[in-house]
């Protein structure tokens, strides 16, 4: 009973952290016009936040692994969520910009960490739906983010009190790993045995393929068009999120409260798609789900810019997120069809590197676009990038069965 107990309890906290993971990234877009006014910035200043939370969280997240061969998961867990915790309390109480630019660094790479140990845990630990699951409490996280600031701003509150809100929640967080730092570190036992019992049977021969070296893996052309695709649709997950409430506020003068609540929609269908994403890829071949969400994704860009009513335009940014529920996993979940088993460590490791710099490259460009041609260039960007990505995943899916065949010959 006190086992089961425990279960629950780690399960609980797995997924409460990752919707504490969505919430800064939902807060960011609907504050971002009240931290440009406040700092007396121009719209591209934005990429500079975002650049510097990258490097942190490359940083963090591609040196997990030795993280957690000094630390349990628990310990990284509660160090991350407390740097998390100081960044975001840091960005309402610093007076000058390159303050926070600064602290972008430490809110990366407390999230990278997090994101790296819970993934860690869930993949010794969790079943495949339940993974699923997981990750789509990112998307209530960036759901409940854009609501918690535009209550803030309608109840004519500073921005700062909505990162004050969820930097308090990040604390109490980093503390509930604390205090069950002992029951982590059996589970991070549990997964060093397991580890052991692979590497047990790929040296007596159950295991017969090699590991390919990283530039063997790279000089695949299918590997650069699977980062390409990657890298252009997180960027464009981010970007839409990101600027749609800064072009409906600022450039088409929708109020307020309207905006923000859907860039929460936006959001909200991004979860609610990829809760349902499960059911249906049992009854529709991949590549065509993949095909259809891409091209809907184009479809919501060009209703956003068209712009025929505010109305229409909601509803694009809506199909936009419906549209990109199921890309990132189903891409990660078929890697193996398209590089084989052998290649698969590599090339989910380059994807995931791809899409983070893809969510932040891609949104300070269209922040220096606008701010040289106003907010209106946001949603033909997103249309342009959208077509580009169906463009090449289809040359990908063009190429990867001969790829398939040729991999294993060379196997």
């Amino acid at each position: 009973m006190k086992k089961y107990q425990t279960t629950i309890l780690l399960v609980g906290l797995t997924y409460i952290s990752f919707i504490s993971l969505g919430l800064p990234d939902g807060l960011l877009g609907v504050a971002w016009p009240s931290i440009r006014t406040f700092f007396k910035l121009p719209l591209d200043a934005l990429g500079a936040l975002l650049v510097m939370f990258t490097a942190g969280y490359l940083l963090s997240s591609f040196s997990s692994g030795r993280i957690l061969a000094r630390l349990n998961v628990g310990s990284l867990l509660a160090l991350s969520c407390m740097a998390t915790a100081v960044s975001l309390l840091g960005y309402a109480l610093t007076p000058s910009w390159w303050i926070m630019v600064a602290l972008g660094l430490l809110s990366g790479l407390g999230a990278g960490a997090i994101d790296a140990g819970l993934n860690t845990y869930a993949a010794t630990h969790f079943s495949a739906r339940a993974v699923n699951w997981l990750h789509a409490c990112y998307g209530i996280g960036a759901t409940i983010g854009p609501l918690i600031m535009t209550s803030v701003l309608m109840a004519s509150h500073p921005w700062q009190r909505g990162y004050v809100i969820v930097g308090i929640a990040q604390l109490a967080l980093a503390m509930c790993f604390a205090m069950t730092g002992k029951l982590w570190a059996n589970d991070k036992r549990d997964a060093e045995l397991a580890q052991d019992d692979l590497l047990k049977s790929t040296s007596s021969g159950s295991a017969s393929l090699a590991s390919p070296t990283p530039t063997s893996t790279l000089r695949l052309p299918i590997t650069w068009l699977s980062i390409a695709v990657f890298f252009i649709y997180t960027g464009i997950e981010a970007a839409a999120g990101t600027w749609a409430y800064s072009l409906f506020t600022e450039g088409r003068g929708v109020p307020v409260m309207t905006a923000g609540t859907w860039v929460s929609v936006y959001w909200g269908c991004l979860t609610a798609g990829r809760l349902l994403s499960g059911f249906v890829i049992n009854f529709v071949p991949v590549r065509l789900l993949l095909r259809y969400c891409i091209f809907g994704i184009a479809l919501g860009a060009g209703m956003i810019w068209l712009n025929v009513t505010s109305f229409v335009s909601f509803v694009g940014l809506a199909l936009m997120g419906l549209s990109s529920a199921p890309i990132f996993p189903s891409m990660i979940a078929t890697t193996p069809e398209r590089l084989g088993a052998a290649h698969t460590a590599n090339v989910v490791g380059f994807q995931i590197a791809a899409a983070v710099l893809g969510q932040s490259l891609l949104p300070s460009f269209i922040g220096v676009l606008a701010d040289n041609f106003g907010l209106e260039i946001v949603a033909p960007i997103l249309l342009m990038t959208a077509m580009l990505l169906l463009a090449i995943y289809e040359t990908l899916t063009a190429t990867s069965p001969k790829m398939v065949r040729e991999v294993q010959a060379m196997a």
